[in-house]
């Protein structure tokens, strides 16, 4: 037999990849794509560290996969070998439909679209290289096989996607309040009735995983400079685009301008078999080499946002907690538009208001079933001492206020 494919991690250390199918998803262009996709988008801006990939997410992913079969195994709950593949094969492909700085494009060169819909169109191209041999994975990733736990295990409150990417976001970007024990819940992992239970020795890990996981979200995910950052982009390819639709000649790689040019939905991926290839080819390289032409455009708008993007100059942001009256946006955009010398209905690029709103643990959605060693089973919001689920499960909003600064 022969020897796995070894790959040193520094989160978790060596990872073997067998030869064979699984090293054969790895090797192929579409997975070798998300070396040149940055998991945290735009975070660098905020934590320099954070400039790991999808791709490194994604094998961290499937190691934790391997590893939470295989306990689950020692437990005695079966899992074929061909199943094992399978799940490790779904997970290793999870993420290949993202799009250029992970979730940050999602509504902008797309619409109606998720990656995970994407992501499996690109499942079904890669199985077609394999004659077939993927079908499995992706009955499993579509939560089609009759085992739902192995689904679980892909997508669910505590799934291996969820377990790598707090521990990996928070290795790099040096916020070291969100290092996990994915280990510790891994080994905790069992199956009752088809579903996935944590045996109650667990639930000091999950109580640390939750409240962690709100807190990574509010400190890295959703920081308010990472959010001016991002807003900064999304203006500036949808000016791009407005300029490309009115006729005006705006360089752009083929995969981007394609993009740029057509309004691309679900159902124009259905009609038009080019888009996947071209989509496929696109990565954060086409927008980065894009801006530096943009900066010396004779477009005022597209130049100036292309410019703040690459000399870091980011948006100036105001975090409220109600509603930003429309006095004050009005007023913002008549002194950008005085100040830039542009038309006051394209001060618009130069502004973004959003609502930003998180709750860290649904109790309809996102339960998690704790085992009792009298083989009770209790949701976690009861099982918990230490847990407020209620404020866990209260719904934060915040009114993220974005515009172009001059001093």
């Amino acid at each position: 037999m022969n020897n796995p494919k070894i790959i040193n991690d520094p989160v978790f250390g060596f990872i073997k990849i067998p030869r064979g199918l699984l090293y054969g998803i790895v090797e192929h262009p579409l997975f070798q794509r998300l070396n040149r996709i940055n998991q945290l988008g735009l975070a660098s801006v905020v934590y320099p560290g954070a400039r790991h990939t999808r791709f490194q997410h994604s094998l961290g992913a499937f190691h934790l996969m391997t590893e939470a079969v295989r306990s689950l195994q020692e437990k005695g709950n079966f899992i074929f070998d061909s199943e094992a593949e399978a799940v490790e094969a779904a997970i290793l492909m999870h993420d290949i439909g993202h799009g250029p700085f992970s979730h940050v494009l999602e509504d902008t060169l797309i619409h109606g679209i998720s990656h995970e819909d994407i992501s499996l169109l690109m499942m079904e191209e890669i199985n077609k290289c394999f004659n077939g041999q993927l079908n499995l994975a992706i009955s499993i990733f579509k939560g089609d096989y009759p085992k739902n736990f192995l689904h679980q295990l892909i997508s669910n409150q505590l799934d291996m996607d969820r377990l790598d990417y707090l521990r990996r976001d928070s290795f790099y970007t040096g916020v070291t309040e969100g290092n996990i024990g994915s280990a510790r819940i891994i080994k905790m992992l069992n199956v009752i009735d088809d579903s996935l239970v944590v045996e109650h020795k667990g639930i000091y890990s999950l109580e640390n995983y939750l409240t962690t996981r709100r807190l990574m979200y509010w400190q890295v995910y959703l920081h308010r400079t990472c959010v001016a950052y991002e807003k900064v982009l999304v203006n500036m390819l949808n000016r791009a685009k407005d300029l490309i639709r009115k006729g005006q000649e705006v360089f752009a790689s083929p995969a981007l301008n394609y993009f740029l040019s057509n309004e691309v939905d679900a159902e124009w991926f259905a009609q038009h078999p080019e888009a996947l290839s071209y989509y496929g080819e696109l990565d954060d390289s086409d927008i980065w080499s894009a801006m530096k032409a943009w900066k010396h455009h004779d477009d005022k708008i597209l130049s100036t946002l292309a410019t703040d993007m690459l000399d870091r100059r980011i948006f100036k942001v105001e975090v409220h907690e109600e509603p930003i009256p429309k006095e004050r946006i009005e007023a913002l955009k008549r002194n950008i538009s005085q100040n830039m010398g542009i038309a006051y209905e394209d001060a618009d690029y130069m502004i973004s208001q959003n609502t930003i709103s998180k709750d860290m643990y649904n109790v309809d959605d996102d339960s998690i079933a704790i085992l009792y060693k009298d083989g009770t089973i209790r949701d976690i919001s009861e099982a918990s001492e230490l847990l407020n689920v209620q404020l866990l499960s209260k719904k934060i909003r915040k009114y993220y206020l974005c515009y172009q600064r001059f001093e």
